[in-house]
């Protein structure tokens, strides 16, 4: 697949996180306690850190996880992680969820929007760019083995108990955004589930930059 040229500028999402509070509820942050953990250890024990972010239809919750846990870890100084998703199901990145990372600072670029199944690219550093499209959990572009299975969604936390090849599966779920499709308020409900997503995973990521100092 030929890869579009992306002009590498993270400045607005960098501004966007530097505005971010990071301090979460205490429930909040014990949810988030055992993925805080698992990429210490990896961290601490120099290996790779791979994380697959998983919901339901891979459309909307997963990919916001997965792209705002790549632009946190770079924004904490966080080197050898790696992000992923998948879903249950297959449909495509909705794209409401797009535009709301748009509006956060991201450039997005796709292959084809026409298809069924865009694949939209995302780089996140120098080194590090994304491809988002809806797939399943254990698709090829995915890890087979030797990594976080973090279920987003309620759905995919009963629909998929089992996560074959996951070292650590864990729970960090959060309320579905496509309540807001085709409503007035539309992109301030999808600004707000991705804002709350971006401040836990900057939480994240600063709480482990602190354990491994």
């Amino acid at each position: 697949m030929l890869r579009p040229r992306l002009l590498l500028s993270m400045d607005k999402v960098n501004e966007f996180l530097a505005g971010l509070q990071s301090d979460v509820s205490e429930d909040r942050a014990q949810i988030l306690g055992p993925l805080i953990s698992y990429i210490s250890e990896r961290q601490l024990a120099n290996e790779t850190c791979r994380l697959n972010f998983i919901c339901t239809h891979n459309a909307r919750r997963s990919h916001m996880a997965q792209v705002w846990a790549a632009a946190a870890a770079v924004y904490s100084n966080l080197d050898g992680m790696e992000f992923y998703s998948g879903g249950v199901e297959v449909t495509r990145v909705h794209q409401n969820a797009i535009a709301s990372m748009g509006r956060a600072g991201f450039d997005l670029l796709s292959d084809d929007e026409s298809k069924d199944n865009p694949v939209f690219f995302l780089q996140v550093s120098d080194a590090s760019m994304l491809e988002l499209f809806s797939k399943r959990f254990d698709d090829d572009a995915n890890p087979q083995s030797n990594f976080a299975a973090v279920m987003v969604c309620s759905d995919a936390e009963t629909n998929c108990p089992y996560v074959p090849g996951a070292e650590k599966r864990m729970s960090v779920t959060y309320d579905d955004p496509k309540v807001g499709d085709g409503k007035s308020d539309e992109a301030e409900i999808y600004d707000q589930r991705s804002r709350q997503i971006a401040t836990e995973m900057l939480f994240v990521m600063q709480e482990v930059s602190k354990k491994i100092d």
